[in-house]
């Protein structure tokens, strides 16, 4: 179940989307719509094709077939940069941030990848659009508490606060749709926790389109509005955390195990 509705075209749909490396089939035909204001998870076992996937509707990846359109604008098989462009920013499994750089200036540089608009059009004109909380480095590190670290070399600061910082690069290109992938590796349950609560308040207050990848599963079944399951490539489920945890091949595909391992002493 999804919040579609027939007069809202989609922010992000992908339709029978396939990525095969030589004989590899990495995504099999999934088809996917991501609605404005969705907060989505990706969640799947090791090797179901979910970085890939992502990798391809951000332009990463060329999809072998398949369609993908951003905003009704049909982008498959250009570059991550016709995605930004068009609204769409993604996080990594591994952070890619700009360590011998501070970290405010690793928020100047998004904010000047986004500027491609006149400068004397700054409060005018399309500028008018984005929010206030986006327009400055300090006010972007505001929102995702790292005021304190502005100055220090982003190599210096811990890796949470790194996932943090590139997030904060993310929102810097002012996107309409954010793509994050594995926010939780390496964070603590208290981190965790904390992470997740910030994903769903930047929803909320920039009024984002917000999917994410996760194997945190049960942290991500609490934040999220809608599930996607792959597995083997394929999507298997599509719909609320309460009909996916009950959906019998999810369980015997994945939620079995990830849910015995995460709950386990």
């Amino acid at each position: 179940m999804s919040s579609e509705s027939p007069n809202i075209p989609p922010l992000l749909d992908a339709r029978e989307v396939t990525v095969r490396f030589g004989g590899l089939t990495a995504v099999d035909a999934v088809s996917a719509r991501f609605m404005p204001g969705e907060l989505v998870g990706i969640i799947g076992p090791n090797g179901a094709g979910k970085t890939t996937f992502f990798n391809a509707i951000s332009g990463v990846t060329r999809p072998t077939s398949g369609q993908l359109s951003v905003r009704g604008r049909e982008l498959a098989g250009q570059g991550p940069h016709r995605f930004a462009a068009n609204g769409l920013a993604r996080t990594f499994q591994t952070p890619r941030v700009f360590g011998d750089m501070a970290v405010r200036d690793n928020i100047a540089f998004g904010l000047k990848f986004a500027g491609r608009r006149p400068r004397k059009y700054i409060f005018w004109g399309e500028e008018a659009s984005v929010p206030w909380v986006l327009r400055t480095p300090e006010s972007i590190l505001g929102l995702i508490g790292l005021s304190a670290q502005a100055e220090l070399p982003a190599a210096a600061i811990t890796p949470s606060q790194q996932r943090l910082l590139e997030i904060g690069m993310a929102l810097a290109t002012r996107p309409r749709l954010l793509l994050l992938d594995e926010v939780a590796a390496g964070l603590t349950e208290a981190e965790l926790e904390e992470m997740a609560r910030l994903i769903r308040r930047l929803r909320d207050e920039l009024d984002l389109t917000v999917v994410w990848i996760e194997h945190a599963v049960t942290t991500l079944l609490r934040h999220v509005e809608r599930v996607i399951v792959l597995h083997q490539g394929r999507k298997i489920a599509d719909g609320t955390p309460a009909e996916v945890v009950r959906n019998a091949e999810v369980v015997e595909a994945y939620l079995g195990d990830e849910m015995n391992e995460e709950t386990a002493p």
